[in-house]
C-alpha cells in the first residue's frame, strides 16, 4: 500500500482524495491490521465479493493479458529488472494499448472520452 501511494503521489503520507484499494479476500488483505493501515493512509478498503466468479474471471483475464502482452517480452533475468519494467508496462496498458471491450481505446482514452 505504501509503495502504491508513493508511486502515484510521491512521498505523501496519505492519499490527497478518496481512493479505493481493491483486493480479493485473501487473509493478508482482510486482516484487521491491513485494513487499519489502509485507513491510516486514507484508503477506502474494498474487497471483491466472496466466491464471485465474475470478478475472479476479470482478474484472471487481466493477468493472462498482462503476461501475454508484457511479461513474455520483458527482461525476466532478475526480480529487480522485472520491478523496474512494471511501471512502463502498466503505463502502456493504461495509456496506449487498445482494448476490445473499450471500443479499441486504451482505458485512459476511454475515460477521457466519457468525461468529455
Amino acid at each position: 500500500m505504501t509503495e502504491s501511494l508513493e508511486s502515484r503521489f510521491g512521498k505523501a503520507s496519505k492519499v490527497p482524495h478518496s481512493l479505493q484499494w481493491l483486493s480479493d479476500n485473501g487473509p493478508q488483505y482482510i486482516a484487521r491490521e491491513t485494513i487499519h493501515f489502509g485507513h491510516l493512509l486514507g484508503l477506502e478498503i474494498c474487497t471483491t465479493a466472496p466466491y464471485s466468479p465474475e470478478s475472479n474471471g476479470m482478474a484472471e483475464a487481466f493477468v493472462k493479458t498482462f503476461k501475454r502482452d508484457y511479461v513474455a517480452f520483458g527482461d525476466l533475468s532478475s526480480a529487480q529488472k522485472v520491478t523496474k519494467q512494471l511501471p512502463l508496462w502498466f503505463e502502456d496498458y493504461n495509456e496506449k494499448a487498445p482494448h476490445k471491450g473499450l471500443k479499441m481505446l486504451s482505458p485512459r482514452e476511454y475515460r477521457r472520452q466519457l468525461a468529455a
